[in-house]
């Protein structure tokens, strides 16, 4: 979604760290304090692309920096936009505060052209706050102790997401929903700010710059609908991801007040004969588990380069699609993904409480929706997966939290029928899923295929991988078994600094070719078992202490990417 007036804020900026509190009853949103270090946005302060790496405990934290606005500008409204800060952000412009925001992993935007004083400078300050060991809020693999351990990593705290501002008219496009099937038909569902009595929105749809659809609609209160039509539509999959333009223009007779460039694909999700289908023909889901760190960057990438690379690399192993894990991933990544062809499992950042909170709860899912709703165009995505393992349901017999994992499952499907939805990641499944997915960390080919024997029959409510396979009391509902977690085969690469509590799910290889071995053996196996849909590899990288990924942290190749691809290749 890009408009041709923006700039970019990402650079320096004053940064100071609030241990005590203080900033807000000494004023320092005025815009007239010195805050005395400088950060390199959009990286949080714990990463070493920020300049700061401080990985202590820090709840509060101040940014401020100064900007003009272009005289092209002039008499146009004024959006500053927030990629995604952790947790709760503050915003004030000039010392006016414009707003607030809760919620570390979505964007929010704000109009500040009331604000803005004269031509000359302008000083936007931001208080970030986050709770370092709040387990109730959606933290993903943030870990709420000092140093990392286990699953858990280093924290990203404050603004991790880019930073800039747009103009907008008058009256200007605030969102739109897409749903653009294989039939060639695009509904488009748009949402206006401020607007006026005789505006229209127009959109065109057009390829390779030849435009091949076109309409209008009127706006009811602040809501549009319009409708196109696409004879004979290039489709979007893996192989070709055809996309198209569209321009939408928010016009007044002949004043264009607001006007915005993105894309689209057509395409469809299904379940075809028991198998995953895109445009109705089956595809074997071969995903592989992507935590989105960086040794540097944390949960930030350090380029737009970095983010196509990691893309690159999983296509060269012989993947077609990405799970990415315990991350609402920056929305530069998902375009990536829809440019190269990429199936996309999407999945929120979850909270670890050590019991079930309903305040917790209520975060989570406003979070979850406002995700969606960033999300929701890009036709990469098949599968949303909301919840992983139970997190933030950690009793699955407590009716109150079966009725919360029936209601994520129902609520995102209502919210988007267009995809595939998984009820819980991995297990304790209701009689709600799209997909049956099951985390199995077996050793090799054989005892896997020992462990899911009995698939589809009533031996499966005995199976406990960690958890038991399904909660007391539900049956399997006949969805197709997709392998979402397996293997955590872990191999230190030569020459490569591991921290001193390097693990992995099956224990450390030393050998290269054991290692190798062991992989193939259980890729061998899953391609002995047809039940099996679709697979997701642990994982794409080691993460910090984490050593079970197919490249080192700093991206380097532990395998020859080309034996992977053999593997993969062995399931169709």
């Amino acid at each position: 979604m890009v408009r041709d007036e923006w700039q970019n804020l990402n650079g320096a900026w004053e940064f100071a760290f609030d241990d005590s509190n203080v900033g807000l009853d000494e004023g320092w949103y005025s815009g007239k304090k010195k805050l005395g270090r400088s950060i390199n946005v959009p990286f949080p302060f714990e990463s070493k692309l920020s300049g700061i790496a401080e990985t202590g405990f820090h709840p509060w934290a101040w940014y401020q920096r100064q900007f003009t606005v272009p005289p092209a500008w002039t008499g146009k409204r004024i959006l500053l936009r927030f990629g995604a800060v952790d947790y709760r952000a503050k915003v004030w412009v000039n010392g006016q505060l414009q707003g607030e925001h809760e919620g570390g992993n979505v964007p929010f935007a704000l109009d500040v052209t009331n604000a803005l004083q004269g031509k000359g400078l302008q000083t936007v300050t931001v208080r970030a706050e986050d709770p370092p060991t709040d387990r109730n809020i959606p933290r993903g693999k943030q870990y709420w102790k000092p140093e990392s351990q286990g699953i858990f990593y280093t924290r990203t705290s404050g603004i991790w997401q880019t930073v800039w501002l747009e103009a907008v008219g008058q009256t200007w496009l605030h969102s739109v929903r897409v749903q653009a099937g294989m039939d060639g038909l695009a509904r488009f569902r748009a949402r206006l700010s401020r607007t006026q009595p005789d505006t229209e929105l127009r959109v065109t749809i057009s390829r390779n710059g030849k435009d091949v659809a076109r309409g209008t609609g009127m706006p009811v209160d602040d809501r549009v609908d319009v409708a196109l039509k696409v004879q004979d539509p290039a489709l979007w999959n893996v192989n070709s991801p055809n996309l198209y333009d569209i321009t939408y223009e928010i016009a007044k007779g002949a004043q264009t007040l607001d006007k915005m460039k993105s894309y689209l694909g057509f395409r469809t999700v299904s379940i075809e004969n028991g198998r995953l289908a895109v445009n109705r023909i089956p595809h074997y889901f071969k995903t592989v588990l992507d935590q989105g760190y960086w040794p540097d960057g944390i949960l930030t990438a350090p380029s737009d380069e970095a983010l196509q690379f990691d893309i690159k690399k999983m296509q060269e192993m012989g993947f077609n699609g990405i799970r990415k894990h315990q991350k609402v991933e920056d929305p530069r990544w998902l375009y990536w993904c829809d440019k190269m062809g990429m199936l996309v499992s999407g999945e929120m950042a979850n909270a670890f409480p050590l019991e079930y909170d309903e305040r917790s709860s209520a975060a989570f899912l406003k979070e979850w929706m406002e995700a969606m709703d960033r999300d929701y165009n890009h036709p990469s995505i098949v599968v949303w997966a909301p919840l992983n393992e139970s997190w933030g349901v950690p009793n699955a017999t407590d009716q109150r939290q079966i009725n919360y994992l029936r209601t994520m499952y129902t609520m995102t499907k209502s919210l988007d029928p267009t995809r595939l939805v998984i009820d819980n990641e991995g297990w304790e499944h209701a009689d709600m899923t799209d997909l049956f997915a099951t985390h199995n960390y077996s050793p090799n080919g054989p005892a896997l295929e020992a462990s899911l024997r009995g698939f589809g029959t009533a031996e499966m409510s005995k199976w406990r991988f960690g958890r038991s396979i399904l909660i007391p009391g539900f049956s399997y509902n006949g969805s197709p078994f997709y392998l979402s977690e397996f293997g955590g085969v872990s191999y230190v690469a030569p020459g490569t600094s591991t921290p001193k509590a390097s693990w992995g799910y099956a224990g450390v290889e030393p050998d290269k070719d054991k290692a190798l071995g062991r992989i193939r053996s259980l890729y061998e196996g899953i391609a002995r078992m047809p039940f099996i849909i679709g697979i997701c590899y642990t994982q794409l990288t080691d993460v910090e202490q984490e050593i079970n990924g197919l490249l080192t942290f700093d991206r380097k190749d532990k395998f020859d990417p080309k034996e992977i691809k053999k593997l993969n290749d062995l399931l169709r």
